[in-house]
């Protein structure tokens, strides 16, 4: 069984990367990976459901038992992958979803260079202010802070194999579905399939036989 994918879902925050990550496992059937941090649920977070929430003190605890896949510090909070279960999934050939800070993001690429990782967009930065504001969910100097930092993360965006632009979100969804196919369907990944197409089913070959005996007894010439 080949090794799954690990696709690293990433981008500013406020981009959507959360409600395009849950319509894709609506009808994908991938491992998602919960995330841990230290900032406080927002309205309708579950722990352990969208985030493991943990207090600083914990968060800095794993850090030294080398238990993270990622880490990183954003605007004051700590956001971390937890590094066993990715790679027990991995082992057993599902794909797996990130969904990580950018600062995240490029650890993983240096610990695994063979991860997928896929950068998401606002339309512009205008939109995205929009976004933080109507949300409600941080104060004015958090998302002035936010804000300059997406800026300063979109020039990143040459160290991504793909850049998706979430404006309408059922086509930002379908664009990732078909990123998740594309990578599925890469030759390296697709040996068991070249296999079977080179195989030769013994009791059907014996049908097959049989229809050309027909068919050569009707008259047919063979060979041609």
């Amino acid at each position: 069984m080949p090794r799954g994918n690990l696709f690293v879902m990433t981008g500013a925050s406020g981009v959507g990367k959360g409600t395009i990550r849950g319509r894709l496992l609506e009808y994908h059937r991938m491992y998602y990976s919960i995330s841990m941090t230290t900032r406080p649920p927002r309205v309708g977070e579950r722990n352990g459901v969208d985030y493991y929430f943990v207090s600083k003190a914990e968060f800095e605890s794993k850090i030294a038992q080398n238990g993270f896949l990622e880490w990183a510090q954003y605007v004051e909070d700590y956001y971390g992958t937890p590094r066993e279960p990715v790679e027990e999934a991995l082992s057993k050939g599902q794909d797996v979803i990130l969904e990580i800070e950018v600062q995240g993001a490029l650890q993983v690429k240096q610990a695994m260079p063979e991860a997928i990782l896929v950068f998401i967009i606002p339309p512009s930065l205008s939109e995205l202010r929009r976004r933080l504001l109507v949300r409600g969910t941080d104060s004015l100097a958090k998302i002035h802070k936010r804000l300059k930092r997406a800026e300063e993360e979109i020039r990143m965006a040459d160290q991504f194999k793909y850049v998706l632009v979430n404006d309408q979100l059922d086509k930002a969804v379908s664009d990732f579905a078909a990123i998740i196919q594309a990578e599925r369907l890469l030759q390296p990944r697709m040996s068991e399939a070249l296999a079977r197409a080179l195989s030769v089913d013994p009791v059907l070959e014996r049908e097959l036989d049989e229809l050309e005996r027909k068919r050569l007894e009707a008259g047919e010439q063979g060979g041609q």
